[in-house]
């Protein structure tokens, strides 16, 4: 029986390639259809650490829709062992997590430090807040996405993705996802990984 780890980006980036439809909605259906039939057969089990389900259930302002009830009738939830390497994954943990909490930081000060300028060359006393905050609003998009590129793109930066490439690793699983800097990271480490349309494909026939 094969084993599958899933990351939240199946599920919402509609360029994973699923073919089961353009939405959330009609991608979990789809999934849900064939986890099931696999499994009752006995084929492959579906698994996702708690951080994952937490992120997917963000997404969602009612929790309590079927689709998504029925989604995870077929996860099986389960946290990755720290305890198997206590002190090299603790370790792990706390640099990602403080790594990301800095690199947030360091964000924000830009943001602060972008609109006190802005303030300044513009004359923010005779703009209305509103009507500033949309003339600069344009431009901490652009610096959100930009910088957001430079330290995040490749890199592990949330704990959430640690924790797929950690419990892939235990089960000796398939981690199955579109972000690169998990995958970067998964092939450190020696994981099996498979493309999301292959993953689709087998879990359909």
């Amino acid at each position: 029986m094969e084993k599958y780890v899933l990351d939240t980006n199946l599920l919402f980036n509609m360029e994973a390639s699923l073919g089961f439809g353009g939405t959330t909605k009609a991608v979990m259906e789809g999934l849900t259809k064939c986890m099931k039939i696999a499994k009752e057969a006995n084929k492959a089990e579906f698994l996702m650490p708690p951080r994952i389900v937490d992120e997917v259930l963000s997404f969602f302002e009612n929790k309590e829709e079927l689709f998504v009830k029925a989604f995870f009738e077929q996860i099986t939830v389960k946290s990755p062992d720290l305890g198997k390497n206590p002190v090299a994954l603790h370790f792990l943990y706390e640099l990602v997590d403080d790594t990301r909490k800095r690199s947030y930081r360091g964000l924000q000060i830009a943001e602060e430090e972008f609109e006190a300028i802005a303030q300044q060359m513009m004359g923010k006393e005779t703009l209305a807040k509103k009507e500033f905050q949309m003339t600069i609003g344009k431009h901490i998009k652009g610096l959100r996405d930009r910088y957001r590129q430079a330290t995040r793109a490749g890199f592990l930066d949330s704990l959430a993705d640690l924790d797929l490439i950690v419990l892939a690793k235990e089960e000796a699983g398939y981690i199955v996802t579109t972000d690169e800097g998990v995958k970067r990271w998964g092939r450190l480490l020696g994981l099996r990984e498979m493309p999301s349309d292959i993953f689709a494909q087998k879990i359909s026939a």
